[in-house]
């Protein structure tokens, strides 16, 4: 007749941890920092992601110089790009007869503030009043678009540049190519790239850089065909030796020139992963091997090698639970939303429900791989031998 389960009562488990408050709570702390990594990696790898993906509008194209591809900063078109492909354009989104068409000089160039006089890399676009017609997810969300010597900062400019906040908030003054630019606002612009960038008058900029080119024009059609409207104008017109790039593909092409950033990143995290995975290994082994001789009285009591192993990772799973939460509600304040400087611009870390799915698993992944093999070489020394054990 077989035998019904009996497993340990789930308080015997809870005690078992109380009972060695010192190394519980060195474990605790130590799955924590583990999980907490990762979550920082995890929220890194989508804050980016999620920044090149909004920022794509699906009816707006960018025309710049053929062979500009992924890097438009380098590209240079005519003054009057914009003019000609108003008038030959017949699908641009046109509201109050003003068509979305806007001509932009982007670049990326040395800039100091007020108080730090040490130059920093920033991203300076300069633009028209047509640039948030096109832009639909810019907000002017302080001050007043900028006049003739003026600029409105992006509210991850800072970040960018690596300064405070506040050197950048309006009345104050940065130098551009050595030029003065009063900011006179801030905007947003739903998470997308454009919020780490300093944006001015393209005529004012152009005087500022001695340049009267454009790098792009950025086109908002009123239908899908209206992309292929103006690929095909670009591909007629080769004298221009124009491209038209949908800014959907443009953005999926940097979130592709970003994979091997991600994927060393996914690597850090199996890589955290399995160093916590082998320190809960190593913790939870030094915890088993000093009860052999309790795990062994256990089963003279009648409780089945089953039963034993069940408990003991009963507290691998409490310890790595209770050391995930811990990490979770300290990198939700700390992590969530905070700016970071990248190569593109900056972005903000993102730590949302996928980053916390990620983090928690892991956590209790590690507390259940990391005592099932102590629970496995104790459990398998003979009874009698567990019991003479020292």
């Amino acid at each position: 007749m077989m035998l019904m389960f009996r497993p340990l009562p789930w308080d015997y488990g809870v005690r078992n941890l109380l009972r060695r408050p010192g190394r519980s709570a060195l474990t605790l702390l130590g799955l924590g920092t583990v999980v907490f990594l990762i979550f920082l990696v995890v929220a890194f790898v989508r804050g980016l992601e999620t920044s090149l993906a909004v920022s794509g509008d699906p009816l707006v194209v960018l025309v710049h110089s053929l062979g500009a591809g992924e890097n438009i900063e380098n590209s240079t078109i005519p003054g009057q790009g914009a003019g000609v492909l108003s008038a030959s354009l017949g699908r641009v989104e046109t509201r109050y007869r003003q068509k979305h068409v806007s001509p932009e000089l982007y670049l990326g160039t040395e800039i100091t503030t007020e108080s730090v006089k040490e130059p920093a890399m920033g991203l300076v676009r300069g633009v028209t009043l047509a640039a948030p017609l096109v832009r639909r997810q810019f907000q002017l969300i302080e001050g007043t678009w900028p006049v003739a010597g003026e600029a409105i900062v992006g509210r991850l400019a800072a970040a960018k540049l690596g300064c405070d906040p506040t050197e950048l908030v309006i009345g104050r003054t940065v130098r551009i190519e050595g030029r003065p630019w009063k900011i006179s606002g801030r905007f947003a612009a739903a998470g997308a790239a454009f919020e780490s960038e300093i944006w001015c008058l393209v005529d004012d900029l152009q005087q500022a850089m001695k340049r009267q080119d454009l790098s792009l024009v950025a086109v908002a059609v009123s239908e899908p065909k209206g992309l292929a409207d103006v690929s095909e104008f670009c591909k007629e017109r080769v004298d221009l030796e124009w491209e038209a790039t949908p800014e959907l593909s443009y953005y999926a092409s940097l979130q592709a020139h970003y994979g091997p950033v991600r994927s060393v990143a996914w690597l850090i995290v199996l890589l955290v992963s399995g160093a916590g995975a082998f320190a809960g290994l190593n913790t939870m082994y030094g915890a088993v091997v000093g009860r052999v001789r309790e795990l062994a009285m256990l089963q003279t009591l009648g409780f089945s090698r089953r039963a034993i192993a069940l408990s003991i990772v009963q507290e691998g799973v409490l310890l790595s639970a209770a050391g995930s939460l811990l990490a979770a509600a300290v990198a939700l304040p700390l992590l969530n939303g905070l700016a970071v400087r990248f190569t593109m611009g900056a972005f903000t870390l993102r730590l949302d429900s996928v980053s916390l799915l990620y983090g928690l698993s892991t956590g209790l992944a590690i507390g259940v791989l990391g005592s099932l093999p102590p629970a496995w070489r104790a459990l398998r020394m003979p009874v009698v031998d567990g019991l003479k054990a020292i």
